[in-house]
């Protein structure tokens, strides 16, 4: 059994940290809060589900209390805290060792500045959980998972990676970016889904046309880079490309919202971060890349532009959620 080191034991980690516990392999989830830390030495990592809690062993430090060295580092922390992370792993990481950016957004660039291309994979991840509380995941339904060279080459260890995360569904891919910027597409529907206080499903399902232009914005960007975007869970990211026949992207936001209502998770991770845990979201950093190639392709952004500012007035506390926000976006 291979030993995993889990950077983040929030959602992401959390989950990912159980699941590989749970398949006998030696897991040790590092953390920046002591209380969630502290939780899962005491009585174990819970995974809540439907069915009840599952509990498993799992080691847990905080970065103060870790060392090195470091080999197999799944990197899953919020995006805006990447570089605080990669920097405290890259002195403790073995010379054979690598990172896997297990996150949101596009955060492949900004590791392998600090521990090198060669020591750096991708990964796509959906997972639908949150934390409820301190070593407590709730299980918020199944989502796609794949993992790949960020240069899209085959691997044996990205094929040992996804054959020990088997229990999530862990799949091989040769075209990461392609996954990450679908994933931005679908992203910028459920940011903007986060201004209001109601479930994503049905936010999505009545604004459709300010959410298809949000995508539209996204994949116009994508298309300067050559991408070719996969579709992933319920999300046909092919429906949404600039261009694409109105049927069916009304058809495929039919299909998502139907699977968005099936999920026990009705509300979005960066709604809770604004709304329960009271925290700073990481969208913001999510789209900086997109705005960055935007501004390098000549491609108009205004409507993301607006979302986020927007986004930015209600996680500060200058604007309460309403679904106004959304109305008035499509209108500015």
């Amino acid at each position: 059994m291979n030993d995993y080191v889990i950077v983040g034991g929030g959602a992401i980690g959390g989950t990912i940290a159980f699941h590989l516990a749970e398949a006998g392999h030696e897991v040790l989830l590092v953390d920046a809060d002591p209380a969630h830390v502290a939780a899962v030495r005491a009585g174990g990592l819970v995974l809540r589900g439907a069915d009840g809690d599952r509990r498993v062993r799992v080691r847990a430090a905080t970065p103060e209390e870790a060392d090195g060295p470091l080999r197999h580092v799944l990197l899953c922390v919020k995006a805006q805290a990447t570089a605080g992370a990669a920097g405290w792993i890259a002195p403790r990481l073995a010379p054979d060792g690598y990172v896997v950016s297990v996150q949101n957004g596009l955060n492949e660039q900004l590791i392998a500045s600090y521990v090198g291309d060669a020591r750096t994979v991708g990964a796509f991840v959906n997972i639908f959980a949150d934390v409820v509380e301190p070593g407590v995941i709730k299980d918020g339904g199944p989502g796609a998972f794949v993992i790949g060279e960020v240069d899209g080459g085959s691997s044996p260890r990205v094929d040992r990676l996804v054959a020990d995360l088997a229990g999530l569904g862990a799949k091989a891919t040769g075209n990461v970016g392609g996954y990450l910027w679908a994933k931005l597409g679908f992203g910028a529907m459920l940011s903007a889904t986060a201004l209001a206080d109601a479930p994503m499903a049905g936010l999505i399902d009545r604004h459709r046309p300010l959410m298809h232009a949000l995508v539209a914005e996204v994949f116009t960007v994508a298309g300067t880079l050559g991408l070719r975007l996969e579709p992933f869970d319920a999300f046909d990211a092919r429906a949404y490309l600039p261009g694409a026949p109105e049927q069916a992207r009304e058809e495929a936001t039919d299909r998502l919202t139907a699977w968005l209502r099936t999920q026990p998770k009705d509300r979005s991770g960066i709604w809770r971060d604004i709304a329960v845990r009271h925290r700073p979201i990481e969208v913001h950093d999510h789209y900086r890349p997109v705005f960055a190639q935007a501004r390098a392709a000549g491609v108009a952004t205004p409507l993301l532009s607006g979302m986020l500012a927007r986004l930015a007035e209600v996680e500060t506390g200058r604007s309460p959620m309403s679904e106004r926000h959304l109305t008035e976006l499509l209108a500015s």
